[in-house]
C-alpha cells in the first residue's frame, strides 16, 4: 500500500531524515518508536505531504506521489493526526466533524444546523468513537482523552484508508489510555484501516503493532516483530534501555 525508497529530507545542511527505505501492507499496523528528535515526526510530514523530501520517493498503491501536495493525498485515502491538539475551544464536538465532513466532501463550509447536509455521519462517527453523548460540548470542556478521541472522529469522517497517528496517548490521563487504546484497535482490526502510529508507550504498542520501526538520528535503525526489535541488543542500547 505505501513504500518509502531512500526517503530523506534535509534543510540548511541537516539531515533530518536519512535514506529510510520500508513497505507497509494494506492492513498493517506498523508503530514508530525513537528518542525525541530522532525524525519520526518528520517523517510523519514527509508521507502525508506537508513537507516534501530532498531525497527519495514515496509510493501510494503503486502511484508515485512524492511530488504531490497534502490535499491531493488526503483525497487519495491518507489521514492524519498530530501531536499537538489544534481544536477549536468554542466549537461543539459535533461541529467540528460537521465542517471535517464538508471539507472531505468538497462542501461549503457553513456550521448552521439547518444546513447541515451530514446528520447521520456524524453522529456515526461521533458513536464510533465514544462521543456521541459529548456532541453539543465544546472543545474546551471535553478531557484531554476526549480530545484525542474527537481528533480521531474528524480523521474518521474523511474516511481514511493509511491513517497516520502522530503520539495520540500524548498528555492522556492513564485512566483515559485503556479506552484510546481500544479505540485504536477497532479501527484497525474491526474496520481494516491500515494504520502507522508514533508513541512513546511501549505498553500501548505491543499490544497493537504488527512490526515496529525504530527511528535513530533520521535513519531506520530497525524494522521488525515487536518481539524481535525489543530483544535486539543494538536497539536496546540505543532507545529501549538495557532492563527492558
Amino acid at each position: 500500500m505505501l513504500r518509502l525508497d531512500a526517503l530523506g529530507w534535509s534543510i540548511g545542511g541537516a539531515s533530518i531524515v536519512q535514506d529510510v527505505t520500508l513497505g507497509v501492507r494494506e492492513g498493517e499496523f506498523l508503530a514508530f518508536i525513537g528518542p525525541n528528535g530522532a525524525g519520526k515526526t518528520s517523517l510523519f510530514n514527509l508521507i502525508s505531504g506537508l513537507t516534501m523530501p530532498t531525497a527519495g520517493t514515496i509510493e501510494l498503491d503503486g502511484a508515485d506521489v512524492t511530488g504531490r501536495p497534502a490535499h491531493v493525498r488526503a483525497r487519495r485515502g491518507i489521514g492524519r493526526t498530530f501531536q499537538t491538539s489544534s481544536l477549536w475551544p468554542a466549537m461543539t464536538v459535533a461541529d467540528h466533524v460537521r465542517l471535517a465532513a464538508q471539507a472531505a466532501r468538497g462542501g461549503s463550509y457553513r456550521l448552521w444546523r439547518r444546513a447541515d447536509p451530514y446528520p447521520a455521519e456524524v453522529a456515526g462517527v461521533l458513536e464510533r468513537t465514544g462521543l456521541g453523548h459529548r456532541a453539543g460540548a465544546t472543545a474546551a470542556e471535553l478531557s484531554h482523552g476526549e480530545k484525542r478521541k474527537l481528533e480521531l472522529a474528524v480523521l474518521l469522517v474523511g474516511e481514511p484508508r493509511l491513517m497516520l497517528l502522530d503520539e495520540p496517548m500524548a498528555g492522556v490521563s492513564a485512566e483515559e489510555v485503556p479506552a484510546l487504546t481500544e479505540l485504536i484497535r477497532t479501527l484497525h482490526r474491526d474496520e481494516g484501516r491500515t494504520v502507522l502510529m508514533v508513541e512513546h508507550h511501549m505498553d500501548v504498542l505491543l499490544g497493537l503493532a504488527d512490526r515496529l520501526a525504530v527511528m535513530h538520528h533520521g535513519r531506520l535503525l530497525a524494522l521488525d516483530t515487536p518481539e524481535a526489535v525489543t530483544a535486539d541488543p543494538t536497539v536496546q542500547q540505543a532507545y529501549l534501555g538495557e532492563g527492558l
